[in-house]
């Protein structure tokens, strides 16, 4: 099962900061070793508080982002209200175990911010969900990345420190997994605003 997961490559990473958080994925899509584009888009905008990202197999990484912007275009119907981060990150859950016999090949990390407090989390594919640490991995290049983390993570990190500190963590890991790569896209997400930043390598 570790090699569909593994088959399209890819990484991603989320980390707290004071008031803020971060989210940053590499740039390459590939089948297995063959590099197809170095402009893939794994973190998505569900809200103007919330971020996804997604790693494993690309049919599937489609696929469930299209099924959470369902559900939350739906809730915000229904309730008339945006979605609270938590509520979204349990939402993640139940949808995952209810596949649970045929399970979404993705690893999903869920960042957002409520009422100024950091919330993230990540999930196995059904849907056991973390949330308790100040930085998530996932991905082909998830342990060489949380090493990393684990190096230059320091706590209550502002949003310009964060956007170093996530950046640096996710390029290191990056250049030793050969399925990541190709510079990679920081977001980081502050009660104002969504900064987003390019990041290149010498391919790039």
């Amino acid at each position: 099962m570790s090699g569909i997961f593994e088959y399209n490559g890819g990484s991603i990473v989320g980390m707290k900061g004071k008031n803020c958080i971060a989210m940053a994925c590499d740039r390459r899509f590939g089948q297995q070793m063959s590099t197809i584009t170095t402009n893939y888009q794994k973190v998505f905008k569900i809200q103007d508080n919330i971020l996804l990202a997604l790693s494993g197999l690309n049919s599937d990484i489609h696929t469930f982002y299209a099924l959470m912007e369902k559900e939350i275009n739906l809730y915000n119907l229904k309730e008339n209200r945006k979605m609270k981060p938590t509520t979204f990150a349990n939402l993640v859950a139940s949808a995952l175990y209810e596949r649970r016999f045929g399970p979404f090949f993705v690893t999903p990390i869920v960042a957002g911010l409520e009422n100024g407090k950091p919330i993230l989390a990540t999930y196995d594919s059904i849907g056991c969900k973390s949330d308790l640490d100040d930085f998530q991995v996932g991905g082909t290049g998830g342990n060489y990345i949380y090493g990393a983390c684990e190096a230059f993570f320091k706590p209550d990190l502002s949003p310009e420190e964060l956007e170093e500190v996530i950046g640096q963590s996710l390029v290191s890991g990056c250049d030793r997994d050969s399925l990541s790569g190709w510079g990679g896209v920081v977001y980081v997400l502050t009660e104002q605003k969504l900064t987003v930043k390019i990041l290149k390598t010498k391919q790039t």
